[in-house]
Formats: C-alpha cells, sequence, structure tokens
C-alpha cells in the first residue's frame, strides 16, 4: 500500500460564521437560499444530497440522490424495487445530508419519506431527457446483471419497443418526499469550533431552535 499520510489532512474553515440572525425562522426558506447560494457559486451537482436508509435488520445504506423538488418536504426519484425502496417499504424513517464543500457548509434533514402523487411521477418522468426514460425501464436497479452487455441489451430492447412513440413511466418508479422534522445548518469555523444550528419540528409546523456544541 502507498504511504499517505491521511490523518495529516486538514482544511482550515473561515470563510463565514453562522448565526440565527443570518437564518430565516422557517428551515425551508434556509434549506431554499443555501441551495440558491451553491446553484449562484456553480458548484458541481448542487442539488446532490446523501439519502440514508436502514433495513429490516437496521444495517444504515447510503447514497447520493438528486433533489428534484422542494415543497412540503424534499422530493426524489428512484426505482420502487430497487434497495432503497424496498429500505423505505420496511421503515420509512430516513436522513439527507446536503454538503458543499466549496462553501464550507453542510445541512442534515430527518424525518418520514413518502411516496408522491403519479401526477407528480408521471410529470417529472416527463420531463426527462429521453434516454433517461428508457434507462429507468431497462434497468431492475440493483439486481445483479452478469456483465455491462447484458445493460445495454436490455437498454437497446426497451429503446426499440417505444420507437417511434413516447415512453411511459414503468411502474417500478416514481417519487419520494422527506417530511422533515429536524435541519441541521453547518458552517465551519475557525479551530474546529463550527457553528451548528438546529430546528425542531413542534405542534402546528412551528420549529424550535437550538445551538449545539460542534
Amino acid at each position: 500500500m502507498p504511504n499517505r499520510n491521511l490523518a495529516d489532512i486538514r482544511i482550515h474553515y473561515q470563510k463565514a460564521a453562522l448565526d440565527w440572525d443570518s437564518l430565516s425562522s422557517d428551515p425551508f426558506i434556509n434549506l431554499d437560499q443555501w441551495i440558491h447560494d451553491a446553484i449562484a457559486e456553480k458548484l458541481y451537482e448542487p442539488t446532490a444530497m446523501m439519502l440514508a436508509t436502514s433495513d429490516n435488520e437496521q444495517q444504515p445504506h447510503a447514497r447520493i440522490v438528486l433533489l428534484k423538488g422542494l415543497d412540503s418536504g424534499l422530493v426524489f426519484y428512484t426505482h420502487y424495487t430497487g434497495p432503497k425502496g424496498l429500505e423505505l417499504a420496511q421503515n420509512p424513517k430516513a436522513a439527507l445530508t446536503f454538503f458543499w464543500p466549496e462553501m464550507e457548509r453542510q445541512v442534515r434533514i430527518e424525518g418520514y419519506v413518502e411516496k408522491v402523487s403519479s401526477e407528480l411521477s408521471n410529470a417529472y418522468f416527463a420531463s426527462r431527457p429521453r434516454d433517461s426514460q428508457l434507462g429507468a425501464c431497462a434497468s431492475a436497479q440493483g439486481q445483479v446483471v452478469a456483465d455491462r452487455r447484458t445493460l445495454e441489451a436490455n437498454f437497446a430492447a426497451i429503446a426499440a419497443k417505444f420507437a417511434g412513440k413516447s415512453v411511459e413511466r414503468p411502474d417500478h418508479w416514481g417519487g419520494y418526499r422527506l417530511l422533515p422534522n429536524r435541519f441541521e445548518f453547518w458552517q465551519g469555523r475557525p479551530n474546529r469550533l463550527h457553528d451548528r444550528l438546529l430546528f425542531i419540528r413542534q405542534e402546528h409546523n412551528d420549529w424550535s431552535t437550538q445551538r449545539l456544541a460542534p
């Protein structure tokens, strides 16, 4: 193994501070602003977020998905029959994390996940590039395949099936919405004294706030 001094890698956070005066009392407004800031900075994949789920043996699983809507919750799309879809069917509690290292910012979000309506899934699917639509139909997400050629053959078969006509959204693919009960906004600070401001949902959709030690 090459000798890499991983323990010596450090970033000194010093770009900004975070206090309650700089945030809205509504965490959705804050998240929307931070995403807007990441887009304005032209960051790579500014809507990428880590989705963490757990299976029926309490084993956590995490992967990156893309935020595709922000309304009463955070909306993303995937296969219902893939691993994360099966895990969400077993346990609808999940967590999301945004990390924008160039801005020294992170947002952690926890809550419950529900499927979005068929109408919303249909509308988003129709807006996708055709090849992305075909890929969603062709792939049995998370299943073992013999080789790359098998994937490409499946894609070619689906492309032939829908040649000359629109691609229908498959039943196994659609959207989820995470309904948050907790937001944590994190800003890197010098000396590892990071700012961590927490919103916890109360009754009537009010939010309590706390500052956390880094």
